[in-house]
């Protein structure tokens, strides 16, 4: 199913993300990420509900997000594994659009909660999750390979 969310005029849509993604999935990965993530990672989310992408106008994928649900202690963890905007289309509301669609689709997988973990460096991401409700829950030491502390984010549904 592919929605329109208007963005500024311009339309966006947000869909499941498919195999013939990947290759512009990737780019967008390596052009965000000091760590990107392999193109077989992606692979392996093929099919979740919580694997979407951002086409713009001109159909070219100018962002993703990459979450799932998953039961955890009697309660289903829903997590946001990774989120990124092309270079050239961040601050313009495709990263809000995509989180957005995640947390509907999360919470439609009876989701109580979703985590995800942000560099502390990582202002601008910070800031987004924030304006979502999702809030600082704990530290995770050297998370990162660059030795990094991850800060943990929550979310809760229910």
């Amino acid at each position: 199913m592919t929605a329109p969310v208007p963005e500024g005029g311009d339309s966006l849509s947000i869909r499941p993300a498919r195999r013939a993604d990947l290759l512009a999935i990737v780019r967008i990965e390596n052009a965000s990420f000091s760590q990107p993530w392999p193109h077989d990672a992606f692979e392996t989310f093929l099919g979740e509900p919580g694997f979407l992408v951002a086409v713009d106008e001109t159909r070219t994928i100018v962002g993703y997000i990459v979450s799932d649900v998953t039961p955890n202690y009697g309660r289903n963890l829903g997590h946001v594994k990774d989120i990124a905007v092309h270079p050239d289309h961040r601050e313009s509301g495709v990263g809000s659009a995509l989180l957005t669609r995640a947390l509907s689709v999360l919470g439609a997988y009876n989701a109580d909660s979703i985590k995800l973990e942000v560099r502390p460096s990582n202002e601008s991401a910070r800031r987004l999750y924030r304006s979502f409700g999702f809030d600082p829950l704990r530290r995770v030491p050297g998370y990162y390979d660059d030795d990094e502390d991850a800060i943990v984010m929550i979310y809760e549904l229910r």
